[in-house]
């Protein structure tokens, strides 16, 4: 098998440099890298794009080696359909030591051709599962999305609700700077004299005018504006202008958030069961009253920051700096997943037993990803997207794929 895996990185090398040559003689077509197919959210922030990359070296008691054959699906999977994601991945593995060879590498592959596809996966990579701590193998796999809102820049009519910019005050402190221990902790507040104290939760923060003048947009449903900090990053149609922005997460308050769907099943309006974003906006039409009540149980506030949106196919940048890929690219913790790496996912379609089983893109995380086993499957942008994302709530098991050590030659 050593043997065999030597011959194929020998020959997926020669073909890169044979493709590197030509590249280099030809004067009218210039050498480039991989572009992102562009990327949502943790569920963003739950989706917050706040965490940097992890290194690739796996838990043990977290990460077990496994085979690709016992990974359900692999086989039948469409792997080409992962390989620009995972070209996009690699702007930013490449610069790990262990991952560099394979990025390079894979700049050789036609990803057009299945079996060269599959064939670099398994030669270079190997799976790992995932086990969360108590040693099962099965958690929660949830759905997100970049939803599209109504607005205008300046407030009237029915654009009475803010998305705001980072205001000037908050202050974020890196906690690994001084406790190495602390790796991707940050902490959040404000300077009141020669202290940092706690900046305001939501409920503190809409309740007074401590965001006045950071405005970013006005838009015309707040409970549409909830889920967008739900989903980390959306777009905007300005009535005004008849511009689309995107508005994407800049910042948040420093609070973990809370899920408004469990505080109204811990109230005894809904059940588990039904709870979902469309019984969450149906709840919210029918008490207009308990809004403001319903939206305070999540202390967490995130902040915007504007973007053009230059092609309408392409997404949201996730937490690796590089474009989501539609039902290619997952939200994960990645204080177990490192950032950017392929996971295989097999789970079920959203409200269905029907299996869902493929290769995804760790590229993004979120404040309501934690724990080993979970995800948060991004859909992409539409309306199909936004009710797959509201109904997804399966189970599911995960498979991490990192490089395969180069086996010694004898």
């Amino acid at each position: 098998m050593a043997s065999k895996t030597l011959l194929i990185r020998a020959s997926v090398l020669a073909t890169a440099l044979v493709g590197a040559l030509i590249l280099a003689s030809c004067t009218t077509t210039p050498q480039t890298q991989p572009q992102p197919v562009k990327p949502v959210a943790p569920m963003p922030p739950t989706n917050p794009p706040t965490q940097p990359a992890q290194p690739t070296q796996p838990p043990s008691e977290l990460l077990r080696p496994s085979t690709f054959l016992a990974v359900p699906g692999w086989d039948r999977d469409d792997l080409r359909e992962a390989w620009q994601p995972f070209l996009s991945s690699c702007i930013v593995l490449a610069k790990k030591p262990d991952w560099k060879e394979p990025c390079i590498l894979a700049q050789g592959v036609d990803g057009r051709d299945t079996r060269a596809v599959r064939e670099f996966f398994e030669a270079f990579l190997v799976p790992y599962q995932v086990f969360n701590a108590d040693g099962s193998d099965q958690g929660l796999v949830t759905g997100y999305y970049e939803p599209l809102l109504r607005g205008a820049r300046k407030r009237g009519g029915v654009y009475q609700t803010p998305l705001y910019r980072t205001p000037d005050d908050l202050v974020t402190v890196d906690l690994s700077s001084i406790y190495p221990e602390l790796k991707n902790m940050r902490l959040r507040g404000k300077v009141v004299g020669n202290k940092v104290v706690p900046y305001g939760s939501r409920a503190d923060l809409m309740a007074g005018d401590a965001l006045a003048g950071k405005e970013l947009l006005w838009v015309d449903d707040p409970i549409e504006a909830f889920f967008l900090q739900v989903q980390g990053s959306g777009r905007v149609q300005l009535n005004d202008t008849h511009d689309m922005v995107r508005v994407a997460y800049a910042d948040q308050n420093g609070y973990p958030y809370k899920s408004i769907a469990r505080y109204l099943v811990d109230k005894g309006e809904m059940t588990l069961d039904q709870a979902s974003a469309q019984a969450l906006k149906a709840w919210a039409a029918a008490h207009p009253d308990r809004l403001n009540e319903l939206l305070n149980a999540n202390p967490s506030y995130v902040f915007f920051k504007e973007e053009k949106v230059a092609d309408p196919n392409i997404g949201p940048k996730g937490s690796v700096g590089v474009a989501l890929t539609p039902q290619r690219s997952i939200a994960v913790d990645n204080q177990v997943i490192p950032a950017g790496v392929p996971v295989f996912l097999a789970t079920t379609q959203p409200s269905s037993d029907t299996e869902l089983q493929r290769l995804m893109m760790a590229q993004d995380t979120g404040g309501a990803i934690r724990g080993a086993v979970r995800a948060d499957f991004f859909w992409g942008f539409g309306n199909e997207a936004a009710d797959k994302a509201g109904k997804m709530k399966q189970k599911g098991a995960m498979w991490v794929l990192l490089p395969k050590p180069v086996p010694p030659v004898n």
